[in-house]
């Protein structure tokens, strides 16, 4: 992309990474409010049919995502003008949906900054191989991976790992402000279910909280997976790689049926939010409709995004995103001569 495109498009979102403090203070009301009604509704209805709990937790689930859109926003400081506040309402919406702040936020930026480098995988994104790291890779490596990219993995088991597991422990290297969130983070998620399981009971905390904690933890990682794994996404090395085209073309516009869109805080507009993550989740669909050349990305609907479900490796000769099955007579042949190292697996980032 020309210097001069990459200058038309930031003076296009400039505008639009301004915070709104009403905008902020309506959709925290408009969230928060109606997720505590919606889950004080579903344990109220034990009494009557569990029939009717199970769609109140399913709605809740998806106001439980929506909250997480809050939590995103503020970090990267995009919800409200003051850092304090971000940081604050970052601390209390990270023990609602499980994620401690400081972990998130600094894995999330690194995301941000190396999405679609093939160079620097490994952290805050999805496991991705490319076909030639596969086909040189030992069987055990090729049969993980394989369990990993399994849709059950993903996203049945996926959601419990993440944000059950994974996220109650640091990552290697953290700093001391990290390292301390976290725990904090643990101590006040294990005060508030103990508070909820001594007023109401265990029985009844799992069958709420339970699905609503499976649904918002599905929808979360498959938003985050669909929108980087499309067939003709974007990967390139370090020495070609580029920020815009990651944003632009690595990323997609998840076209949602408009009741979706909100419970989603407008996170399908990706490729908005990767260009600039300033932009908050309100105004990203405004950046989107003023900004005709982010109109050409990749659209995505419901339908077509379940495509992605068969893409597993990417194809740096094609420049696309192939199936296990596309592969097959590449694993006939004689190994490659040497093993490529991959990185290591990770869900996370949302």
């Amino acid at each position: 992309m020309h210097q001069a495109s990459i200058a038309h498009l930031k003076k296009n979102v400039g505008p639009f990474e301004k915070t709104d403090t009403k905008s902020s203070l309506w959709q925290l009301v408009n969230t928060l409010v109606p997720l505590v009604l919606l889950w004080y509704a579903a344990y109220a209805s034990l009494s009557v049919s569990y029939w009717l709990t199970l769609p109140l937790t399913i709605v809740a689930g998806g106001f439980v995502v929506r909250t997480f859109i809050i939590f995103h926003d503020c970090c990267h400081q995009s919800f409200f003008k003051s850092r304090l506040a971000n940081d604050i309402l970052g601390n209390i919406t990270g023990v609602m949906t499980l994620c401690p702040y400081e972990q998130w936020k600094n894995s999330h930026s690194i995301h941000h900054a190396t999405s679609s480098n093939l160079d620097k995988r490994g952290v805050g994104d999805i496991w991705i191989l490319t076909v030639d790291e596969y086909v040189a890779a030992p069987l055990w490596r090729r049969l993980a991976y394989r369990i990993y990219r399994n849709p059950l993995s993903m996203f049945v088991v996926g959601p419990v790992y993440v944000f059950l597991l994974q996220y109650r422990f640091n990552r290697k290297g953290a700093r001391r402000k990290e390292r301390i969130n976290t725990y904090v983070t643990n101590l006040a998620i294990v005060a508030l279910y103990a508070l909820l399981i001594w007023v109401i009971g265990w029985q009844a905390f799992v069958l709420v909280q339970g699905p609503v904690f499976f649904v918002s933890g599905l929808l979360g990682i498959w938003m985050f997976y669909v929108q980087h794994q499309f067939e003709d996404s974007y990967f390139e090395n370090e020495d070609q790689w580029s920020y815009v085209k990651a944003a632009t073309e690595g990323s997609s516009y998840y076209k949602l049926p408009k009741l979706l869109q909100w419970i989603t805080g407008n996170i399908g507009f990706h490729h908005v939010h990767h260009l600039s993550p300033k932009v908050p989740n309100y105004n990203l669909e405004k950046a989107h409709e003023a900004t005709p050349e982010l109109q050409k990305v990749t659209t995505l609907t419901i339908g077509t995004s379940l495509q992605s479900l068969r893409f597993h490796l990417w194809d740096e000769k094609r420049k696309n995103f192939v199936g296990f099955k596309d592969i097959k007579p590449l694993l006939r042949k004689p190994a490659a001569a040497s093993q490529v190292n991959s990185p290591s697996p990770s869900l996370q980032g949302k």
